[in-house]
């Protein structure tokens, strides 16, 4: 007599749909879909088939008992109803799984106890033996799902989950889940290319996963199969329910035969599947899974970069599908446009007709290929939302146009979004004649700036400033890396146009600057307000030691710091600034107001100062200042008798409390935010409007014979008049300007004294 059965078969959010038409096709007739899975009833064999056969389902779980529950005793007691010896015996190995929502019973690892209690004290009493926990590889799986007031109980007929096929026993650096793989060509329509003999490539294929799955798709294999081979070979692959008491082996050995019988004949005819990777280690992973697979006569890699002169693998036009590196899992987003960009390149010279697929959690790195996405699907690599960006490759309509998408993804589940590409052609053609500008220009510059830099024995300088318009974009060189500063755009200017600009800035760059590409770093640089100058830039709980660099200038070290936060550390405007201060400081009391990272202090105490004092709200800037001062072979305290203090301090506060104890300085460096209304502060400080009482106030802290000097990027910056009624002073800005702000200088900057004499070191 047929028996029906209830199941459920688990699957990753968005995707219920794919799996709804995988068990229609295995003949289910009666389903409901949920989120995360689908409920469907029929015999055993059905869910024997949806484990061999589903490419996309997480589990398959056969419903035991579902009974309401008030208390943890009611679970316990509905627990220990059920006959177990119906279902395995005291020898099988045991592993529980509990997932509680809303339910009385809200601790999952209590409930987990609760159930194997139940199940335990049951054998025992019986047998007076009990079954083994075994939360790896166990024989018999359980999953017990609370919520609300009822409790599902389900035999896991899985084992592991589904995504283990058994043919990956190596991968590179975060590989693609098999059933997200399943997923992006069920999505990418894969079989309708290969129904048609044409062609596949992923061009970054990784440990090889979307070709295998391509692969089996097309012969179709069931994904299932190799997970028996693993089984006879002595490891725990295998499915679940070949453990369970009830297992009819007659039934499944029917099932497994005819899939044996389908992959032979889907072998027998099949498309070109090819794949690349651009490192040797990677490839030979590939090989290796797709030999374990059973595949290398079907499925060939090579070596090959990517982003760099890709060659189809066939006159054939055909489809390409992609995982390429993320950048929360891998690499810094920023370094990973230009991979996307170059890549995106690639096909547009070389893949005319062909469609492309690629998967990426980042908006920004999609919109980086330069290619409109026709259809767009979400998908989840586990927790990690991604969206699917389908490209039709028209290499005249991609050259004309030159654009990305729009928009943030908003609904991608289904539909095209359609951009306006009018009088795309004149406005590409424009972009490319800046382009080529931009990049003369950055040669021009780094020609005269790097013979200037060599003769100086400097190796951190500004070499490009916004010379073109179109390329609003700051460059700095420190030593072996480039630190690129992208102006933030205004409202007015294209999105598009100013991203595919950018593209072509860290596109190029590397390479005229002689530097490796992994070494560029971007920001963008936006008009920050309050302390946000002191915050990282990104949510990364690493230590941010690793993202830390020592660069040489004149002779002296500084730790800088390229990704992390608005500013690297180091203001490379201020390198004369700070010789001057070497220069000035021979036995005199130094005092360093607003000090950020403190390498004017290490130039004082490097020109023989008497005494240092280091004064900043940051704690995080003050250890960095201290870690500088260390770095140069200076001892320094929190102690005020020490030659080095530092002071954690609003400065405007601290000065106040300085001139009532009548301390006294030879030299003053000052160099405040142009504003601030950090919390830490009594009051907003406002340089234009404020700068006058803090020059007094210095001017309070000053010996007779000592000098002031004041610097500030304040645009349109204009020194009250009123000072010169109450000391001697001199702007200094051509002094302090270097070679490589001269073109576009930083800052403006004064030396104020109490005596005529005293303003005259200042030259």
């Amino acid at each position: 007599m047929n028996v029906t059965n209830h199941f459920f078969a688990t699957c990753s959010k968005g995707v219920e749909d794919l799996l709804q038409k995988e068990l229609e096709q295995l003949g289910v007739s009666q389903l409901k879909i949920s989120t995360g899975g689908i409920s469907f009833s029929g015999e055993m064999a059905l869910a024997y088939s949806a484990c061999l056969w589903s490419r996309v389902a997480s589990r398959i779980l056969l419903q035991l008992k579902a009974f309401d529950i008030k208390t943890d005793d009611d679970l316990y007691s509905e627990i220990i109803a059920v006959d177990w010896s119906e279902h395995f015996c005291e020898d099988h190995t045991l592993a529980i799984d509990c997932f509680s929502s809303h339910s009385v019973v809200n601790n999952s690892h209590y409930a987990t106890l609760r159930v194997k209690d139940a199940i335990v004290d049951q054998f025992t009493q019986n047998t007076g033996f009990r079954p083994s926990i075994e939360k790896d590889n166990p024989d018999i799986r359980l999953n017990v799902y609370l919520s609300d007031k009822q409790c599902l109980l389900y035999l896991d007929l899985s084992g592991e989950a589904l995504h283990k096929r058994g043919y990956r026993q190596m991968a590179g650096s975060a590989p693609l889940r098999e059933t997200l793989a399943a997923s992006m060509l069920y999505r990418a329509k894969w079989q309708s290319f290969y129904v048609q003999g044409l062609s596949f490539f992923d061009p970054m294929c990784g440990s090889g996963t979307l070709l295998i799955e391509a692969a089996m798709m097309a012969a179709d294999m069931a994904p299932g199969l190799l997970r028996l081979k693993d089984k006879q070979q002595g490891k725990a692959t295998g499915f679940g329910f070949t453990a369970w008491k009830q297992f009819d082996r007659t039934i499944w050995s029917k099932i497994i035969s005819d899939a044996e019988e389908r992959k032979q004949q889907g072998m027998e005819d099949m498309p070109l599947i090819r794949g690349s990777d651009y490192s040797e280690q990677v490839v030979g992973i590939a090989r290796k899974n797709i030999q374990l697979a059973g595949l290398s006569y079907v499925v060939k890699v090579n070596l090959q970069d990517a982003t760099k002169d890709l060659v189809p693998p066939s006159d054939e036009k055909g489809l390409i599908v992609s995982n390429p590196p993320y950048g929360k899992r891998i690499g810094d987003v920023q370094l990973l446009r230009t991979l996307y960009y170059r890549f995106g390149k690639q096909l547009k010279s070389h893949f005319n007709g062909w469609t492309a697929v690629i998967i990426t959690s980042e908006t920004e790195l999609a919109r980086s290929i330069g290619l409109r996405a026709f259809r767009k699907n979400t998908l989840y690599n586990g927790a990690l939302k991604s969206v699917l960006y389908q490209y039709r490759i028209d290499s005249l309509d991609a050259k004309n146009h030159e654009i990305s998408d729009e928009k943030t993804v908003a609904d991608l589940s289904t539909g095209t979004q359609v951009v306006d590409t009018s009088r795309g052609g004149d406005r590409a053609r424009g972009d490319n004649e800046h382009a080529q500008m931009f990049i003369n220009r950055l040669k021009k510059n780094y020609k005269h700036l790097k013979k200037w830099a060599r003769k100086n024995d400097i190796t951190c300088y500004r070499v490009y400033d916004a010379d073109i318009p179109q390329y609003a974009v700051a460059i700095d060189i420190y030593e072996d890396w480039v630190y690129v500063q992208e102006y933030q755009a205004p409202k007015t200017v294209d999105r598009n146009r100013a991203f595919q600009r950018i593209n072509d800035v860290i596109d190029s760059v590397a390479d005229v600057l002689e530097r490796a590409q992994e070494n560029v770093v971007l920001k963008v640089r936006k008009k920050q307000s309050g302390s946000s100058q002191y915050q990282k830039q990104h949510a990364s709980q690493e230590n941010n030691t690793k993202n830390r660099l020592t660069v040489t200038e004149n002779d002296l070290r500084f730790i800088i710091n390229v990704r992390d936060y608005i500013d690297t550390g180091l203001f490379l405007d201020h390198r004369n600034t700070r010789q001057l201060i070497r220069k000035l400081a021979k036995d005199k009391t130094f005092l360093n107001l607003f000090a950020y990272t403190g390498s004017v202090t290490v130039y004082a105490a490097a020109g023989g100062a008497s005494s240092t004092t280091t004064v900043d709200m940051s704690n995080t800037y003050l250890q960095w200042a201290q870690e500088n001062l260390a770095l140069n072979g200076y001892k320094h305290s929190v102690y005020a008798d020490s030659k080095h203090t530092f002071i954690r301090d609003d400065c405007l506060k601290w000065m106040q409390g300085a001139v009532k104890e009548n301390k006294k300085y030879q030299l003053i460096f000052i160099d405040p935010p142009t504003f601030s209304n950090s919390k830490k502060m009594d009051t907003a400080l406002d340089i234009n409007r404020d700068h006058e009482a803090l020059l007094s106030g210095c001017l309070a802290l000053l010996s007779d014979d000592g000098q002031i000097i004041f610097s500030t990027n304040s645009r349109g910056f204009k020194l009250d008049k009123s000072l010169e009624s109450i000391c001697y002073l001199k702007e200094i800005t051509r002094l302090t300007t270097t070679e490589d702000f001269k073109r576009k200088p930083q800052h403006r900057s004064w030396c104020l004294t109490k005596s005529e004499e005293a303003l005259k070191d200042c030259s």
